[in-house]
């Protein structure tokens, strides 16, 4: 599957639901858009490990007000070493017994998980504390290219050190394997239930949420700010290929040179339904700025959460914000983890 890009408009998006009556054709279209997804994620290296030890070491340890911050390290599946903040409510303050878990994932920051898990990041993003102070068990981890995990020589988000050891895969794909692991720490983690995981993330940590809800099921809620868009009205569509900064998929910068895309970005969205999905986006977003077109594939996902008899559990907001994370956007995406993830915080 592929389009012409120039005959992408608003009106003529791909639609997810096109001659698409029952949820068994949705099924069978479901997978050729997965065959179509994972081309484009690449192919892991031979030396992948999928059935590596699953544990972690913990590096520091601090005891907070209403929680404990445990720096930890734990490997990935291809040998790497993914060093993470894990934040576990205080069983003084939300009780013994375990608790609803989130994977939160930061944005585009250098400091990477420090944006979202510790007091010295930035306003608006400290979602990660937020959550603990509700009583979930948080797990932050640093995505390649970011905070801990900076190629000796290069800059945050250099990927280029990546595609020099990986050429066959792409650092997306690299990301998500590593998220599929920190998703094994949760379930590992005495306090956390592994049958109430969700995943929250702001821009990059956004997109890599629902990226992660449609290869795995273990992700039974997703809140994701700033962290969609689509290739259609994009000022800057190889934003997602090759690139001297971090190249997401850099064959996309080849199918551009044809004037092609191998998808539409809903339809990768798609592949997390019928995972319950919180989306955000601001008509005053800077990276994101075709809000038209992405209302427009919003619409379209909507329609396929209605036919699999869940739209209840698709949720769209678009305000008048910039690429940002506001207070009042947060407070609904954890409303919406804390309805689909089945808990009901005594302090909210």
């Amino acid at each position: 599957m592929s389009y012409k890009l120039s005959e992408r408009n608003q009106g003529n998006i791909p639609h997810l639901l096109d001659r698409i009556e029952t949820v068994g054709q949705w099924e069978f279209k479901r997978e050729s858009i997965k065959a179509a997804w994972l081309k484009v994620l690449g192919t892991p290296p031979d030396s992948f490990a999928a059935a590596s030890a699953i544990g972690y070491e913990i590096m520091r340890e601090e005891a907070m007000p209403d929680h404990r911050r445990l720096d930890i390290r734990y490997a990935t599946f291809d040998g790497d070493q993914v060093e993470a903040t894990l934040l576990l409510p205080n069983p003084y303050v939300f009780g013994e017994g375990k608790h609803p878990a989130v994977l939160a994932l930061h944005p585009t920051a250098s400091e990477g998980r420090l944006d979202i898990a510790t007091p010295s990041g930035r306003k608006n993003r400290l979602y990660g504390l937020e959550l603990v102070s509700r009583g979930y068990v948080v797990l932050a981890p640093d995505a390649i290219t970011s905070g801990s995990r900076i190629y000796p020589g290069s800059e945050a988000f250099q990927s280029a050190p990546f595609y020099e050891r990986n050429p066959r895969w792409t650092v997306v794909s690299k990301m998500l394997f590593d998220h599929m692991r920190a998703v094994d720490i949760l379930c590992s983690v005495q306090e956390a239930d592994s049958e109430r995981i969700g995943a929250i993330g702001h821009s990059l940590g956004g997109y890599n949420s629902w990226f992660l809800a449609g290869l795995d099921e273990r992700i039974r809620a997703v809140a994701s700010s700033c962290g969609f868009s689509m290739f259609t009205d994009d000022p800057d569509p190889n934003r997602w290929g090759q690139r001297d900064w971090f190249s997401h998929f850099p064959s996309i910068s080849d199918d551009l040179r044809e004037d092609r895309i191998p998808f539409e970005w809903h339809e990768i969205a798609a592949l997390a339904a019928p995972t319950p999905l919180w989306m955000w986006s601001g008509i005053s977003d800077h990276i994101f700025p075709n809000w038209s077109a992405i209302a427009c594939g919003m619409r379209d996902l909507d329609s396929l959460y209605k036919l699999l008899g869940r739209e209840n559990s698709f949720t769209f907001w678009m305000g008048n914000a910039g690429h940002d994370f506001p207070e009042e956007a947060r407070q609904l995406a954890y409303r919406f983890l804390d309805l689909h993830l089945g808990y009901h915080p005594k302090n909210a």
